[in-house]
Parts: structure tokens; sequence; C-alpha cells
């Protein structure tokens, strides 16, 4: 859309944004399963579900029929002043899925709201339990997890300041785990719990509430996969100290091979999980923030925890929750993600070889990513005045491919393309996507490495 164009009142949300990117946005006027389909006839594949969003994809009629279903029955009801049985359905599901010491949920209608109840919930225990002295937040930097004033300060952004500034309260960050550049995941994983360590050290264990932190990195870090003995480490270390582990899985649930990706490695389960994006899957507004019985039990007990937003629980929210369960579980979509995520990842390691700007594949099941560089030899990032994936991402346009890219840190820790199409994706789609992608990738290449 040129700047001519956009109407005097009114207008689509990127009349907010910077005018040379929002140019480049296609108009989608439909949808079905895993394409997009653009004003001009254009159908494009959805490689990263939104942002990590759309696992089911477009028009699911099981998900579209369960919430007609509870509109006609129940619109709304406020969770301050009522109950309903769609808030008890959706809550029994999620919690006999994840399993021992996630049996509550508190719902929310996305993730940056889920990791703040996550947080206030914590807050309100420590205080009831005697712990008032906890106020202090760790996370990663890099790292992601909302745009509120409270998960922006989590958020590991080192230009965030330079905007917010004092209106925001910044949690401690350590460095993220980045296997990439590192001589071994092994080691990144070792310098970030000694930087764990260093900080306890400095602000005094007791007064550190919880950790923050992605077990799989999303888009802050290109699907990031710390060595095993991080996360065990970090678990070790909160128990030490009386530390809450938060494992956001916002963009993770559903899409490595487990329910959770904390269910890989029962040795480091966290406190918390917070799920959003394919729990609701796009139909609707949704996040839950998974606390233990016990936990919640305790507070109840004495002052309670009654934080709540007006559209918590929302009936028609739970409903598609619970169908998209049904969905996911009934169609095995998460074995799965695993299956076709492998065949998808094969695909993008031959990829590597044919194309310069792909430096490394990593990720887990349907969660992958490649990270573009200047130069596969010496694993050069691109100067900050260059956004590699942004440029990649327009020429996937032409070819048929919906890429997601967001530039954190100005390529600070690096750059890359995430690889998350919807949970219903097969192997042909997998086959379009690599053929869009590849040529989307060969037509930025001299332009890309003429900035080396």
């Amino acid at each position: 859309m040129s700047e001519s164009s956009y109407p005097a009142i009114g207008g689509t949300q990127d009349i907010f944004f910077d005018r040379a990117g929002a140019q480049l946005l296609p108009t989608i006027v439909a949808g079905d399963g895993v394409h997009l389909v653009d004003k001009n006839g254009q159908r494009l594949l959805d490689a990263c579900s939104g942002p990590f969003l759309s696992c089911l994809g477009q028009g699911n009629e099981r998900v579209l029929q369960a919430m007609m279903a509870q509109g006609r029955k129940l619109t709304y009801t406020y969770s301050r002043t009522t109950r309903h049985e769609a808030n008890a359905e959706l809550a029994q599901r999620l919690a006999s899925l994840a399993g021992l010491g996630f049996e509550r949920a508190h719902l929310t209608s996305g993730g940056s709201e889920a990791i703040e109840m996550a947080t206030k919930f914590l807050r309100a225990h420590a205080v009831a339990t005697g712990q008032s002295q906890r106020t202090r937040l760790i996370s990663l930097l890099p790292g992601y997890h909302g745009a509120t004033f409270q998960t922006i300060g989590l958020n590991g952004d080192v230009n965030s300041r330079s905007l917010w500034d004092e209106m925001i309260v910044y949690s401690e960050k350590i460095p993220a785990p980045l296997t990439f550049r590192s001589p071994s995941a092994q080691v990144a994983a070792a310098a970030s719990l000694t930087a764990f360590e260093e900080a306890i050290d400095r602000l005094g264990g007791d007064r550190i509430l919880a950790v923050v932190m992605e077990p799989i990195g999303g888009q802050s870090s290109g699907a990031n996969v710390p060595h095993p003995t991080f996360a065990r480490g970090m678990r070790e270390l909160c128990n030490r100290h009386g530390i809450k582990l938060v494992f956001d899985e916002v963009v993770t649930a559903f899409r490595t091979g487990h329910f959770l990706a904390a269910h890989a490695d029962t040795e480091a389960l966290p406190d918390v999980v917070v799920l959003a994006k394919g729990l609701g899957a796009g139909y609707a507004p949704l996040g839950a923030a998974l606390f233990s019985r016990d936990m919640v039990e305790e507070l109840a007990a004495s002052c309670g925890f009654v934080v709540s937003h007006s559209y918590d629980a929302n009936p028609m929210a739970c409903a598609a929750g619970t169908a998209v369960l049904d969905e996911i579980i009934e169609r095995d979509l998460i074995a799965k993600a695993q299956d076709v995520g492998s065949y998808l990842r094969s695909q993008l390691e031959k990829l590597s070889i044919e194309s310069p700007l792909i430096g490394d594949v990593r990720g887990r099941g349907l969660l992958l990513a490649i990270e573009l560089v200047a130069n596969q030899d010496t694993l050069e990032k691109f100067p900050a005045s260059v956004d590699p994936a942004g440029v990649v991402r327009h020429h996937g346009l032409r070819h048929g491919v919906l890429l997601y890219s967001r530039r954190q840190n100005e390529g600070r820790f690096g750059d890359w393309l995430m690889i998350a199409p919807p949970l219903i994706v097969n192997k042909d789609h997998c086959d379009q996507l690599m053929y869009g992608l590849g040529a989307a990738l060969n037509d930025s290449t001299d332009a890309l490495l003429s900035h080396r």
C-alpha cells in the first residue's frame, strides 16, 4: 500500500508502522489450511503460522463450530463474579495434558498477559509465605516474553532502553546459552549457568523471585536449543535458593515433539509454564499460566489471588481452546510435528549446502530456523544497517511463501529466519515451502553478500 493510498480516516493496523516496511505488506483476503490468498489471487504458504500462532491453519471447522455453539449458549460472563463450564473444561484438559505439577490453569487473553499473571501470582505467593523480600526477576539476553511494560522489562532487547528508559522495571539479564558460534552447546550452557550464579551472588538468592526463560528459543534467538545441562543447572540452582523457574512456552508448546517442551526432560521441570499462541490457534485470543495445585491452594488459603482482566477465561475463547486441543491430540499433531519437522529440517540442511547465506540450521520439531551469515567460512554477521531476513522475506512473497522476520538487537546476536508452519503441514507443503524459500534466498544473495 503506497502512502498516497492510505485513507483519510481509519486504515489497517500498519498505518502505525514505519512507511517503508508497511508498503511491502500484502493484503490478505482469504485463507484455507496452510495457505493465505492475497488480493491479487496469489496463494502464499504461511511458513511461520503468523507469529507461531496459527497451528491449525485457516478455517478449522471443529473450532469454528465449537465457538458458534458456545456463543449461542453463553457468550460472556466475568470470572471475578461467576464461573462457567467452558472454563472448567479447558482447565481440566490443559492440566491433564500438562501433567503432574501443573494442575491449575489461570486463563488470559494472550501471552504477554499470561507472563504477567505468572509473575504476579509468584509475587503474591512469596508475600503470603513470608518472603516479601523477593522482588527481582532474571531473564535471558536475548529473549522475548511480550509487549506490555512488565514483559518489555523481561525481554532481552538491548535497544529497548533508548525508547522506554525509566518507564520500565528491567529484569536482571544473563547471557542466553546460544549454541551457534560457541565452541559447543555444553560450553554455552556452562557460561550461562556461571552468569546465573554470579547474578545470585550479586543480588542475593533470597531476593530473587523467579527466572523467566524460553526452554527453546523463538524469534529472539532463532530456535536456539540449549544443551540439556542448562535447564538442569537452572533447576538445581533455583531449588538451592528457593527461586521459582518459569518456562515461557508461548511459542514452543505442541511444536517440539511433546505437549510441552518441558516434557523432554523431567529432571528440569519448571514451577510454572506459560502458554498462548497455538492454544487459541488464531481463532480466539487465549493464554494460560499453569501452576501446581499445592501452590494455588497455599495462596488461596490466605489472601487468594484475584488479579484478573475482563476477558480472562472468556467462554468462547475457552471453547476454542478446548477444540484446538482436541484437534491436536486426536489428529496426533504433536507426533506429526516431530516427523514432518525432521523431514523439513533435512531439506533445510540440503538448502544450506546450496545457499551461501545459510550458516546454521537448528530447532526441534516444527520450530526451526536458518541463521543468515555474510560469510559461511568465517560466520561473519551482517552489519547493523542491513536486515537480511527482511530482504529474504520480501523476495519470498514473489515466490508464494509468507515468511516472518522481526530483527532484534540490530543483529548483535545474529540474524535468522524462523520456519514454523502450521502443525497440519505435510511433506508436499514442505516441498513447496522449500522451493519458495530457495528462490527467495537466490534472489537475495548478490545484494546481501555485497555488504561483506
